[in-house]
């Protein structure tokens, strides 16, 4: 190896230590969060914005103190928390739990039967092509206003990029893994579950997790339609009478809540899948 290449190889393994002695791994994930709210402060001390478009972080930290802490009634929005989080994350679940039944298994099997692909990709590829805010005066005349509007919403966003993952996954993996298997005395059922997911399992991990980011963003397109609980109808109520600290309050817990679930999801997924724990 050159001389110049060994250097600069130890001279990034000196700055590795370096940082990681400067900085504990378990605050690495937080510097961007810090940052963010450090400028936010300084620009607030400062009165680079006008308060009435980006209130203080003092004063979001006072709104979100009552609306998670507070007696219902005691000022606008306050004790609404647990109530809009149980709905919204109810609305998620189901919408979230829809598109991974329908679209892992018609996934897979679309990426490995080619007839089964043909007649599938033209008519799922039209679709992902629809915004999902033109699904929504059609779900709000097929539903009516409430949870099944916001499930439609959820399901046939987040169902895309979980199909479209089990897809890829499942053609990528080796027919010789599965004619090997055939050969040990492994049935076609024990082969799907044993040899053909876990070795998508990389794919699907991906399609599960971008499904329900997904889920959290078309949340609030579902809730912005006069549901009378929920994150997304915080924020509507929130917009009507102008108080853009409650319209900050749910964009930050919203965030919080999809950070927490896709962590959840995570977690299950290693305590149910041994080829999951490989890979994160």
């Amino acid at each position: 190896m050159p001389k110049d290449t060994q250097f600069t190889g130890r001279v990034k393994r000196i700055n590795s230590l370096i940082l990681q002695a400067l900085i504990p791994q378990a605050f690495i994930p937080w510097i961007i969060p810090f940052l963010f709210i450090l400028i936010w402060f300084t620009a607030s001390e400062n009165q680079v914005f006008p308060s009435y478009l980006v209130p203080h972080p003092f004063d979001i930290a006072k709104t979100g103190y009552f609306y998670i802490f507070g007696k219902t009634g005691e000022i606008p929005f306050s004790g609404r928390f647990l109530q809009d989080a149980l709905s919204s994350l109810n609305r998620v679940f189901l919408g979230f739990f829809l598109s991974a039944v329908l679209g892992i298994p018609l996934g897979i099997v679309s990426g490995r039967v080619k007839n089964v692909h043909r007649l599938l990709s033209t008519s799922i590829n039209g679709l992902r092509a629809v915004p999902g805010i033109s699904w929504l005066p059609l779900a709000l005349v097929w539903f009516g206003i409430g949870i099944k509007t916001t499930v439609f919403l959820i399901a046939s966003a987040s169902f895309f990029p979980v199909y479209l993952n089990a897809v890829s996954g499942s053609r990528q993996v080796n027919p010789l893994l599965l004619q090997a298997g055939a050969m040990m005395g492994v049935s076609s059922t024990r082969g799907i579950f044993h040899i053909l997911i876990p070795a998508a399992m990389p794919h699907l991990v991906t399609g599960l997790r971008l499904g329900l980011g997904i889920s959290w963003a078309y949340l609030v397109l579902g809730e912005l339609t006069g549901v009378p609980r929920g994150l997304g109808a915080v924020i509507m109520d929130a917009r009507m009478i102008g108080r853009i600290d409650i319209i900050i309050v749910g964009i930050i817990i919203i965030a919080a809540l999809g950070r927490a679930s896709d962590l959840l999801l995570c977690i299950l997924l290693k305590l149910c899948f041994k080829s999951a724990r490989r890979i994160m």
